[in-house]
């Protein structure tokens, strides 16, 4: 009897902690992936300073067609861009810009973008007809209402990949533009003169000597004046 009631404990005892490894299992698979990661791809840093990042990032935005709404805070750029793939349906792809310069050369940029699928979907309207507490409510027909039926943030590394590459070209032209400018006089009489160095030939013609007095073409010099009533030695 004592053997059998030993047996059926340390049955018990194996059920139990069976049951709780498989319980532990069941939860380690359903744990959420984690939201928090150095490898995401919604950043990108870039040379060049913040004015001219930023400036990139706008021409990125408006070149692919997207309508900017005016921002609250400095750097930070919300544009949207429609499209009708079906007759009844629309998407909305939004994106929220950031860039910040690192004082150290670069500048670096974040970016995220939604996608909004909206559907037309037919909706019941009603009138209400009455005075006070007799009022009736009679139906009326239907009317088609575009409706969101999903929304989700864009997590595609290619998307944003896409975009970054569109700043980067933007941004390489900024830089070439800035380094062909020509110098103004703001910048200094050494850069100016830096800038129009003087013609061989015209610096040959400054430094010569003045021609003597036998050489044809040489200009008279000015003889000198004898005082009134002096006489010659």
């Amino acid at each position: 009897m004592h053997n059998r009631k030993s047996k059926s404990a340390r049955i018990a005892r194996v059920f139990a902690a069976t049951a709780a490894v498989a319980l532990l299992a069941g939860c380690a698979s359903h744990r959420p992936a984690p939201q928090f990661t150095a490898d995401a791809p919604f950043s990108r840093t870039f040379p060049g300073s913040g004015d001219a990042v930023c400036w990139s990032v706008k021409r990125a935005l408006l070149s692919q067609g997207y309508m900017l709404d005016r921002p609250n805070d400095a750097g930070v750029l919300t544009g949207s861009r429609d499209e009708q793939p079906q007759p009844k349906l629309n998407l909305t792809t939004r994106l929220q810009t950031s860039c910040a310069d690192n004082r150290n050369g670069t500048s670096i940029v974040f970016v995220t973008a939604t996608r909004e699928e909206s559907r037309l979907q037919k909706m019941k309207q009603t009138t209400s007809m009455g005075v006070g507490p007799a009022t009736l409510t009679m139906p009326s027909g239907s009317a088609e209402v575009l409706g969101t039926v999903r929304r989700a943030t864009i997590t595609d590394p290619d998307f944003y990949n896409q975009f970054f590459s569109l700043v980067q070209h933007f941004a390489d032209q900024e830089r070439v533009a800035q380094g062909s400018r020509p110098a103004t006089d703001s910048e200094g009489p050494a850069a100016v003169a830096h800038a129009a160095p003087p013609v061989p030939g015209e610096r040959m013609a400054q430094d010569a000597p003045p021609p003597p007095d036998n050489q044809p073409g040489a200009a008279p010099l000015p003889r000198a004046t004898q005082p009134a009533g002096g006489s010659n030695p």
